[in-house]
């Protein structure tokens, strides 16, 4: 049995996500202690309570230790089985739970499955601190595929905090190994801005829209202008910024709450573009970290440079040496603009 502190470097939710997600894939067992210890909050949440609970099910394990508040779980993986599953983060307690995490966690264990498989979440799907729909479909999956792996991806209805009541179904085909990818050079591309409501006034929309236009043109960009209204059993709103440079793409999101201007929300989304655009780097911080588990996998070296090397970013990498016997290169200091090399393991479907 491996056993993993929940509690160094960053010390959040992705140590056990990571940890999950390969225990699956590699058969091995696996003991989580002092899982986010350092949180307002400690313990399993409900999102990662049904994270833990859905690894287990598609691949007929035991947990040990699966409550709410826990801070130490237990994990025997079995063998990976496709089909159709549900997951719904109110099953646990009514909550914004995060859907496109417990959906980073079962993907690769099922994309290394014998057959495809189609899934359902149901929870937030625009809530802070994880990626958003827009970020997923746009940005991480699309470069999943160029690495190997193909997913259908649909957003059926939005989910924001606190009442979540979103959904999304993926479509996950299998593959047998994941290719190595280069990001270490921006490549040219355009940028679209999405600006959307649920159960709001369009000219909310409208608002974050011009905000985010002229935020963007002092960096010398014309975007793309998109409004949308999503469906939703809640209120809400967001910004989303596309870099697409065909196999390079970038992803910037912010969301509104309640007594927040929408002049504000769209300033949010253009800091953190900005912050990515003026560094010159190729991947924006967030894909950097995503994309650590699924390159650790591939065939041969990986590489990219990204905007800044993050906490977040290293303690990904060290869970995943905990698993994985490979060479993982790092330049750069936290905080800073870096790059990563990875020695892939080539690990294959069984």
């Amino acid at each position: 049995m491996l056993y993993i502190d929940g509690s160094y470097g960053e010390g959040g939710g992705q140590i056990l996500r990571t940890s999950l997600s390969l225990s699956a894939l590699l058969q091995r067992p696996i003991k989580i202690e002092n899982i986010r210890a350092g949180r307002k909050n400690p313990g399993l949440q409900p999102q990662h309570l049904t994270a833990a609970r859905a690894i287990a099910r598609i691949c007929n394990g035991k947990l040990v230790g699966d409550e709410v508040g826990s801070i130490a779980l237990e994990f025997h993986p079995g063998q990976v089985q496709p089909g159709e599953y549900i997951f719904d983060v109110s099953e646990i307690k009514a909550s914004a739970g995060a859907v496109n995490l417990i959906l980073q966690t079962v993907l690769l264990p099922l994309a290394f499955a014998a057959k495809s498989s189609r899934i359902t979440l149901r929870g937030g799907t625009h809530v802070p601190w994880s990626p958003p729909a827009n970020y997923l479909d746009e940005v991480y999956l699309p470069v999943l595929a160029r690495m190997g792996l193909l997913t259908w991806y649909s957003v059926a209805r939005a989910g924001y905090y606190p009442i979540g009541g979103g959904e999304i179904r993926v479509e996950i085909d299998i593959v047998n190994s994941l290719k190595n990818m280069v990001f270490t050079e921006r490549l040219p591309g355009t940028v679209t801005c999405y600006s959307a409501v649920s159960n709001l006034p369009r000219s909310i929309a409208e608002r974050q829209m011009n905000e985010a236009v002229i935020c963007l043109k002092d960096s010398g960009i014309v975007p793309v202008e998109l409004i949308e209204d999503y469906e939703s059993p809640g209120k809400g709103t967001v910004v989303f910024i596309l870099y697409d440079g065909g196999d390079l793409k970038a992803g910037f999101t912010a969301l509104g709450e309640r007594g927040k201007p929408a002049e504000k929300v769209a300033r949010e989304a253009c800091k953190e573009f900005t912050s990515w655009w003026k560094s010159g780097m190729a991947l924006d911080k967030h894909l950097a970290d995503q994309l650590i588990v699924p390159m650790a996998l591939a065939e041969g070296e990986s590489s990219f440079t990204t905007e800044e090397i993050t906490l977040h970013l290293t303690t990904n990498i060290d869970t995943v040496r905990q698993f994985l016997p490979i060479n993982i290169e790092i330049s750069g200091e936290h905080g800073q603009p870096g790059t990563v090399k990875i020695e892939g393991a080539g690990f294959k479907n069984p």
